[in-house]
């Protein structure tokens, strides 16, 4: 296969890495930026830190799963038009959702995007889409589409109890003070897990694009190799994008759900950071962004349920179910136009 193929198309994937931080930043600063802890640049850098160490220092088994997804075997040597058209709908429902201001999940729209692609690639090719889907792992990516918002709000609400219940008896001032010191941890921890799980993602797709060229073969266990200097540049592209930020999600994730407070900054990351962190050990791909926004109206809730403005999570909610579906029909078009052109 042509080198300058194999170049294009992980580089297509390196901007949906890029887009991926630049659009899922909110999901690493908003809380430390509303709550004013850090300036938005200070919270960029420090998030786009620990992006880059995170996906040096954990496993690749969310990067083995994403690469999975569609069976290759099924399609053969059009894989890797699959995997580019998968990139192009997964990065055009992005730009589209950062443009509405709406954190949607990038993660989802990758998997929806090589969904999409893959059906279709097999269907031409087939006359059937029968097995080219890895239904096993696309039902488990489904499940914690509801899973993970859920368990961060759940952990985000404990949390908020608990320190609530331990500090009772301290003068707001205080408990102000301190947690505006524990909120760098909590964001340092939450931006790891970021770059733990969504950095893999990409890292699992230029895995399949060099499977399917050649350039790398298959481990004896079936899992897709990923090299040392892939982890490189997918950290460093998820990093640059962070630091150029996402402001219009910021101001939805940080200020329109629901007024934080530092407390209710570190309670909301260190849920988000465990849900994530938690997942990635077990190679599932969440989203980084419901897992916050379940953290943060968990937070929120604690107070009373009109602290959390719903209207505003609902409109999220929406987005986040159509993410799967149209990042799958634009890369659905994308794979018929590149057939169209072979």
């Amino acid at each position: 296969m042509a080198i300058y193929l194999v170049v294009t198309i992980i580089t297509v994937a390196l901007i949906f890495d890029f887009l991926n931080g630049f659009h899922d930043a909110a999901n690493s600063i908003a809380t430390v930026v509303a709550t004013k802890v850090l300036s938005p640049f200070q919270a960029v850098v420090w998030a786009a830190f620990f992006n880059l160490i995170a996906p040096i220092f954990f496993g690749v088994h969310v990067a083995d799963t994403v690469a999975k997804v569609v069976n290759m075997d099924v399609i053969g040597e059009r894989m890797i038009y699959v995997v580019l058209a998968g990139l192009v709908g997964a990065i055009m429902w992005n730009i589209i959702t950062w443009y509405l201001g709406l954190p949607t999940s990038s993660s989802h729209a990758l998997i929806g995007g090589l969904a999409g692609a893959g059906l279709i690639a097999a269907f031409l090719k087939n006359g059937s889409a029968a097995h080219v889907l890895r239904w096993d792992t696309i039902d488990l990516i489904a499940i914690f589409i509801v899973l993970s918002p859920i368990i961060g709000m759940v952990i985000g609400f404990l949390n908020m109890l608990v320190v609530m219940w331990l500090f009772r008896r301290t003068s707001p001032r205080r408990i102000d003070g301190w947690f505006r010191r524990l909120q760098l941890f909590s964001a340092a921890a939450y931006s790891w897990g970021h770059g733990t799980n969504d950095a893999q993602k990409t890292m699992g797709v230029i895995g399949l694009v060099l499977v399917t060229a050649g350039y790398l073969n298959r481990l004896p266990n079936g899992n897709f190799p990923v090299p040392l200097w892939v982890k490189l540049v997918c950290a460093s592209a998820i990093s640059l994008g962070t630091m150029s930020g996402g402001w219009r999600i910021v101001k939805t994730m940080g200020l329109r759900i629901t007024k934080l407070r530092p407390v209710g900054g570190f309670c909301a990351e260190t849920a988000g950071a465990a849900t994530i962190i938690g997942a990635s050990l077990a190679g599932i791909p969440v989203s980084t962004t419901h897992t916050i926004t379940g953290a943060i109206v968990g937070v929120g809730s604690v107070q009373r349920m009109s602290a959390v403005k719903w209207g505003v999570a609902g409109r999220i909610v929406w987005a986040w179910v159509f993410t799967m579906p149209m990042a799958a029909a634009i890369a659905a078009a994308t794979y018929l136009l590149l057939n169209a052109a072979k």
